[in-house]
């Protein structure tokens, strides 16, 4: 698999509009999307910091998987997301080399895009998510 390049890095907030905020205020970062995503128990901001990006999620409740995360670990880095032409092609090419999947076939992720996200175990203990913009 060769990535693109790092689309953006994920951060898990206590409360998205402080941190949304905060992002504008001290580095100059631009709202792109935000995003209210049942489903995934998160509500999302995509900011653009330069020419990279941060993602800001925000958990609905304590049983969500990013709602755990905080009560585990707290506010800070959630994960990696790697760009590539094809996210179904990449995870056959990581399973190959013996990464551990979380999501065996790419899902609709946050903000349209096609993701599928690779164990920590298999990324020396960062989760990892491979999107493509299609």
């Amino acid at each position: 698999m060769e990535p693109r390049g790092i689309h953006h890095l994920g951060v898990v907030v206590d409360d998205l509009d402080e941190a949304v905020a905060s992002y504008e205020r001290l580095l100059g970062a631009q709202l792109e999307h935000r995003e209210l995503v049942p489903d995934q128990g998160v509500e999302a901001a995509s900011l653009r910091v330069g020419s990279g990006r941060v993602e800001l999620l925000a958990s609905l409740g304590e049983e969500t998987p990013v709602g755990k995360f905080l009560a585990k670990r707290g506010p800070g880095m959630h994960h990696v997301a790697y760009e590539v032409a094809d996210v179904g092609e990449a995870l056959g090419e990581l399973s190959s080399e013996g990464a551990e999947l979380i999501d065996e076939q790419p899902r609709r992720g946050l903000f349209g895009l096609e993701v599928a996200f690779v164990h920590p175990d298999s990324m020396h203990g960062v989760l990892a998510e491979i999107v493509s913009s299609g």
